[in-house]
């Protein structure tokens, strides 16, 4: 049992079971949630103490962790009235797991700084599944030093962690990774429609496809499920164009097209019209309905 007190600030999709993989591990782990209900139900589920505010939960913790939903939701947990870096300890260290904008992580690193305390954005991947079976990918941006001292941490509920640059490249290398998995959608969605519409076996397509050239990660867990019409599990798209306004505003900033992005972006706005918001991403194959 280690005697490191960790606070975890945001149990939505990925927090409860992220945190709840802290809690196995034998960290004394106190947990806050805007909605009080779900806080509670995570006591029901494993053992840890309940703070009533961001700040009540990050007062006496060695380590702050947060995954809420976006820059403003960051900005207030820990710069809030009753937030993290208004109670925080001197050499405390503070992770923010949400996928945000690189900006916002460096606004909290050097707010983090001015009370004495460290800071890491480290953004994950791996969905649902991934945080439940404690198998993430965190991309982190911060110091060598904060970055060995949060692996522990890590350690409960990633598969790998890695220090990408400067506070803000985690969040860089999420949106990469955004970018990526749409592109990947895209070609999928096209695949399988020219396959299904071919009389292609499905999943024997995907048996031979997966270990060339074409495999990929959403080829393998969502090609079978895509062809099926089943896209009620993973990422929701609501979250995905969340995600890639994020990426939009930082080409801007950098000034680099991304056409791709914003041609999937723009097929996902009409399947949220069509009322598929809460769907998973795969469900873009849904674009090509007749």
């Amino acid at each position: 049992m280690t005697s490191k007190t960790v606070a975890f600030i945001g149990l939505g999709t990925m927090g409860f079971p992220m945190a709840g993989h802290l809690a196995k591990a034998g960290f004394q782990v106190v947990v806050y949630n805007r909605t009080t209900a779900t806080a509670e139900k995570w006591l029901n589920t494993y053992t840890g103490t309940l703070a009533r505010t961001p700040a009540e939960a990050a007062q006496h913790a060695d380590v702050i962790l947060t995954c809420v939903g976006n820059d403003q939701d960051v900005r207030e947990v820990y710069c809030g009235p009753q937030g993290i870096l208004s109670t925080a300890r001197p050499g405390a260290l503070l992770i923010d797991h949400t996928t945000a904008s690189a900006e916002v992580a460096r606004e909290i690193a050097a707010a983090a700084a001015k009370v004495s305390t460290a800071f890491l954005d480290a953004p994950v991947s791996g969905g649902e599944a991934g945080a439940v079976n404690g198998c993430l990918t965190v991309m982190v941006g911060g110091s060598q030093a904060n970055f060995e001292q949060a692996k522990p941490i890590f350690a409960a509920y990633a598969k790998a962690s890695t220090l990408m640059g400067d506070v803000g490249f985690g969040q860089i290398t999420k949106m990469a990774n955004q970018i990526c998995i749409a592109g990947v959608l895209q070609g999928l969605s096209e695949a399988i429609t020219l396959a299904k519409s071919a009389g292609l076996d499905i999943q024997k397509m995907t048996d031979v496809l997966k270990h060339g050239a074409a495999g990929s990660w959403q080829m393998e867990n969502r090609a079978v499920t895509m062809a099926a019409d089943k896209f009620d599990f993973g990422f929701a798209i609501d979250w995905m164009r969340k995600d890639l306004a994020i990426c939009f505003e930082a080409a801007e900033q950098y000034d680099v097209a991304l056409p791709l992005a914003r041609q999937v972006d723009a097929e996902y706005e009409k399947l949220q019209a069509r009322g598929f918001q809460r769907a998973d991403t795969s469900v873009l194959i849904k674009q090509f309905d007749k």
